[in-house]
């Protein structure tokens, strides 16, 4: 269901629409496409969001599942009230907030994911393994790599599970921007995007 601030179907909402925190990193509108394109996503998926910052992830999803129930972990309380926040904003109704640290609080979430997405985090292999125990088969993984440690983190913890249909994608994304007198295109950090699905 769109709303006021955002009243649009489509995904894609302007990063200076969400409340930020300093320090609090945020997913640019661009990565947020790919990673959400990735989730590939049902109007009722059960989502856990890993880590989920200033919660432009849980926003998104939201919208976008209007069915749907967002579980966003946040380990940080001053954060996870951003996360709030950012939800009132947009009217979002289905999403969770909860204060806690992964892998550790996994097991106590209230629903079992069809879809997981964490952006970061530490220890990236042991929150991916805990994961995928509550994964349902088809249930996807997406997660973001800003660095080859985490890349290769990621990777290996994805073909130790035997994730099938693994993709991997690095973003490529530049912004106009006017500085001054002038226009240049400004690049957006390239981060790679990981996905795979759990065959049974």
């Amino acid at each position: 269901m769109p709303s006021k601030l955002w009243p649009y179907i489509t995904p894609g909402i302007p990063d200076e629409l969400f409340e930020r925190l300093p320090g609090i990193p945020l997913s640019k509108r661009e990565i947020r496409l790919l990673l959400i394109a990735h989730l590939r996503l049902l109007p009722d998926s059960i989502v856990w969001d890993i880590g989920a910052g200033t919660g432009t992830i849980p926003v998104e999803v939201g919208l976008l599942c209007p069915h749907g129930r967002i579980i966003a972990v946040e380990r940080d309380e001053e954060v996870a009230s951003l996360i709030r926040r950012n939800c009132s904003r947009f009217d979002i109704q289905n999403v969770e907030v909860v204060e806690a640290s992964a892998p550790d609080c996994l097991k106590d979430l209230p629903q079992p994911p069809h879809r997981v997405c964490f952006e970061g985090g530490r220890p990236i292999q042991a929150i991916l393994k805990e994961v995928w125990r509550y994964l349902p088969p088809q249930g996807r993984v997406v997660a973001t790599a800003s660095n080859l440690d985490s890349l290769y983190a990621v990777s290996q913890s994805l073909a130790e599970l035997q994730a099938c249909n693994v993709e991997v994608v690095q973003s490529a994304v530049n912004r106009l921007e006017t500085r001054g007198n002038q226009q240049t295109f400004a690049a957006v950090n390239p981060i790679f995007i990981l996905s795979g699905e759990k065959l049974d």
